[in-house]
């Protein structure tokens, strides 16, 4: 009886070591910052915002040369005019220099707006390959493994080369 209880005992933990085995779930990891930026849609997004960055970027300092070029003419005019005169154009002068700090501001705004806009669809799509690798496989958890991103051992698999197969490049 004795010896029969041992073996019951041994069976049972035999069985819920197993199924504790069998109930751990897989991990892979994937450096999601590398795969976003060989994406040829990221690197054509980001050439798009390049070029838009560059219009404002032109647009802003030809202002500041406008503005120069009126402080300096102001500047050198100073002494033939008014009283009155210098202080409306002082006054203008700080308006234009508002004008181009709201400038600056927008073209700030509008390019995070464009970039959120081009970005959102490379990243989801980059993002369905990611769980499609990850379900073909097995895997119930894919951690983000770009630096600084809290991952501190990398000893899973790693999936941006199937990920980046499965996107085609």
């Amino acid at each position: 009886m004795k010896h029969l209880k041992k073996v019951a005992i041994a069976i049972f933990v035999f069985v819920v070591a197993t199924s504790f085995v069998n109930a751990q779930s897989k991990v892979a990891h994937i450096n999601v910052t590398a795969l976003l930026s060989e994406m040829p849609e990221m690197k054509a997004a980001q050439g798009e915002l390049k070029k838009l960055q560059e219009t404002y970027r032109a647009d802003i300092e030809s202002s500041m040369t406008e503005l120069k070029n009126k402080y300096t003419q102001y500047s050198n005019e100073a002494t033939t005019k008014s009283e009155e005169e210098n202080q409306k154009r002082a006054t203008e002068l700080q308006g234009f220099e508002k004008n181009i700090g709201e400038a600056q501001q927008a073209a700030q705004q509008e390019l995070q707006k464009k970039q959120a806009e081009l970005f959102a669809p490379i990243s989801e799509k980059a993002k369905i390959a990611i769980e499609k690798v990850a379900a073909a496989q097995g895997y119930d958890y894919v951690i983000d493994a770009t630096q600084g991103g809290g991952l501190i051992v990398a000893k899973g698999k790693d999936l941006l080369a199937e990920v980046k197969k499965e996107l085609g490049f």
